[in-house]
């Protein structure tokens, strides 16, 4: 289970930078779609013309009120194969920008994300954004076949990991201010990309407190054993995918991953 999270996390910015690199942004601008409502039309253009209420839901920890605003009158403006075009034409010329088609372990590594990725797909039920991403053609370059596994990738663990929040009693917000708590991410990024009124975020603090997550801003013991059961509980989850390779392959996928996730972060593609 360590093996395949290891795996997953060190090749997750190859799929991850879409939300931060420029050309994403420039080609939504393109497209006539400015501030949020590019990467909330760009994630779930899948599924077709999304309801907000839709994106509510599967995103999960996005204030209500910033994805009403994002996503109001978006369909109306662009279709929703326009979209993924875009944001396909994005990944492809940022991840060529990092030079992740010129590692010497390309073929290989896009050769197991794949056979996870498929493998994964055989495994779809419950998990509605990694389904609808599921169902779009794989593309034919092969920088893009790597996006697409990794992405397909993020989304089946994603899912996996709101089953596991809403299995718990732990709401969007709250499990931002768990996440918060540990210190892994700064809560003013947090705060920032959410959207959450102060007011709320304090109040869901206290609320915290009051089940014994939290000691004043950090995680409680029990808040700590409450977090690692839901991420050990989502590795669980994501399992069924990286099983698919074998202990052998996994292994070997997990050993070849560094470098890219290293050129993504080299080549600046996840500096927002």
């Amino acid at each position: 289970m360590q093996t395949a999270r290891t795996a997953w996390r060190r090749l997750e910015p190859v799929h991850g930078m879409i939300y931060f690199a420029p050309e994403g942004r420039r080609r939504y601008a393109d497209l006539g779609l400015s501030g949020r409502a590019g990467y909330f039309a760009s994630r779930s253009a899948a599924f077709g013309r999304a309801s907000a209420e839709l994106v509510i839901s599967t995103f999960y920890n996005f204030n209500p009120g910033l994805v009403r605003k994002a996503v109001d009158g978006v369909w109306d403006a662009v279709t929703p194969q326009q979209v993924l075009d875009a944001r396909h034409a994005a990944a492809c010329e940022a991840l060529r920008r990092a030079g992740i088609h010129e590692l010497p372990a390309f073929d290989e590594v896009l050769a197991l994300t794949c056979r996870a990725a498929d493998a994964a797909c055989e495994h779809a039920q419950g998990r509605p954004l990694f389904a609808a991403h599921a169902a779009l053609p794989w593309p034919e370059e092969p920088v893009l076949q790597l996006w697409h596994a990794q992405t397909l990738l993020r989304e089946f663990r994603g899912d996996g990991h709101v089953a596991c929040l809403l299995s718990e009693g732990v709401g969007g917000l709250e499990a931002l201010v768990l996440h918060a708590a540990t210190g892994e991410v700064p809560v003013d990024f947090l705060k920032v990309s959410r959207a959450w009124p102060e007011e709320e975020w304090a109040n869901t603090e206290e609320r915290l407190r009051t089940r014994g997550l939290l000691d004043g801003d950090s995680l409680s013991p029990e808040g700590v054993r409450l977090r690692q059961h839901i991420e050990d509980r989502t590795d669980r989850l994501a399992l069924p995918a990286y099983a698919a390779l074998g202990d052998a392959d996994c292994e070997r996928l997990a050993e070849l991953a560094s470098p890219f996730g290293r050129a993504v972060v080299e080549a600046g593609l996840l500096n927002g």
